[in-house]
């Protein structure tokens, strides 16, 4: 028997119930023993649960679950920082397998979860938690084990990318595509954490971790969300050859690693801008493999619930053979340092809402060239006047931020600009 303690039991932890009752036979001919869940922890126990949850296995109390020394696993779906930090280093200190989703814990003190569990001999597995059933974690982890990365691109939020889609392919506002996302509960009552980036740069805290042996513990990522991206700028994009996608990067630049969260234009004929709705995909570069696209359903009770059931099945293994903690001690973590954000090199992509006067392009132009960034196309859309502003849109060639940012800023200043440019990188 594994016997397991569940920390949470809303729309995942419900969802690995379910797998669990649906899958009892199938998991324990895997591990060799059966799953029981005997305690679980939760907020309100008079809340709704799913039909699977015995009744009688609720507590509010934590020393219920974390003090029971009959639980093998802990199993943490509840998220946040605290308590759930506390309750899982308890659960390590004691000796417990422990599986995770908590991405937003991982990415501010993952490292130190990992070394407490090296100390003491138990695994942190966390498939969940990047990726909901996508399986980027163990091909980071085991599958490339093989390999170097060079870098990894992808679309890991679902409710940023299905709001995208749907500006995209309807028209819609950012406001109406945010709303259509929360009545069919693809976004949460405050969506901040997804569409202001937060979500998909834990992720990629996580993600690097595996795919550098980067030690992120709370780094601060480049990053910024989708409120600015209105459906002209989709307009445009589309005419360029482009579609728009909130994209997470990462990249190795000699001893630095480059890590960014941002909208960007991806090309019409990349698999990424063929990544709808609220699926996600992660492209991953091996400098021996080439690139690797992982996609399929990122969030959502079960394909996040198949990923944390897969954890405990190997928890569960390593336990019962013997081998608790090999898979653990075998992420090595070492400081990175991250490179500056004025050094990031790309193209890019400037819409200007400007009034319609003589010399407005020359001053656009010569501003941008005295920064040293190059011009590959420029289009103005319609024709405006002295006093009704027109939107010019250029595509650069490479360039640095630095640069970018310094000739966005003297623009910005002009007379001759109704609201402030507005900027998307190239990817």
């Amino acid at each position: 028997m594994i016997r397991v303690g569940l920390l949470g039991c809303g729309t995942v932890g419900g969802g690995v119930l379910h797998l669990l009752r649906a899958n009892a036979a199938y998991l324990e001919a895997r591990v060799g023993a059966p799953f029981e869940v005997v305690r679980v922890l939760v907020r309100d126990p008079e809340k709704e649960r799913v039909k699977e949850l015995e009744r009688s296995r609720l507590t509010t109390n934590p020393d219920d679950v974390l003090g029971d020394p009959s639980i093998d696993v802990i199993v943490e779906v509840m998220g946040g920082v605290d308590p759930a930090r506390d309750y899982l280093g308890r659960a390590i200190a004691s000796g417990k397998q422990i599986v995770t989703a908590n991405k937003m814990l991982l990415a501010l003190h993952g490292a130190e979860l990992l070394d407490r569990a090296r100390s003491r001999g138990v695994d942190v597995a966390f498939e969940g938690a990047v990726g909901g059933g996508i399986p980027v974690i163990r091909v980071l982890r085991d599958a490339l084990a093989g390999d170097t990365i060079a870098s990894l691109s992808g679309i890991i939020n679902g409710t940023s990318n299905y709001i995208l889609t749907r500006m995209q392919s309807d028209g819609l506002s950012f406001e109406d595509a945010l709303k259509e996302a929360q009545q069919k509960g693809f976004a949460e009552a405050d969506p901040t954490l997804d569409v202001d980036g937060g979500d998909a740069a834990h992720k990629l805290v996580v993600l690097s971790m595996l795919a550098f042996g980067a030690r992120l513990d709370g780094v601060s990522v480049l990053t910024e969300g989708i409120r600015g991206v209105e459906p002209v700028d989709h307009a445009f994009a589309e005419r360029f050859g482009f579609v728009v996608k909130q994209l997470a990067i990462a990249k190795e630049r000699g001893d630095e690693l480059e890590l960014r969260v941002h909208p960007a234009l991806v090309a019409k004929d990349a698999p990424l801008a063929n990544i709808s709705g609220v699926l996600n995909a992660i492209s991953v570069e091996g400098r021996a493999l080439g690139p690797c696209l992982l996609s399929g359903r990122g969030a959502g009770d079960l394909p996040t619930a198949v990923s944390v059931v897969a954890d405990l099945v190997d928890v569960a293994i390593a336990k019962k053979g013997g081998t608790a903690g090999q898979s653990t001690r075998a992420i090595r973590l070492a400081e990175r340092k991250l490179s500056p954000t004025a050094e990031v090199e790309a193209r890019y992509y400037f819409r200007f809402t400007v009034f319609d006067r003589p010399g407005v392009l020359a001053r656009i132009t010569g501003a941008l060239g005295e920064r040293g960034v190059s011009i590959e196309q420029m289009v103005q859309q319609g024709r405006g006047s002295a006093d009704v502003p027109v939107d010019v849109v250029i595509l650069t060639h490479e360039s640095k931020e630095a640069a970018v940012q310094a000739a966005l800023a003297t623009i910005a200043k002009s007379d001759y600009v109704a609201k402030p440019p507005r900027m998307i990188r190239v990817h």
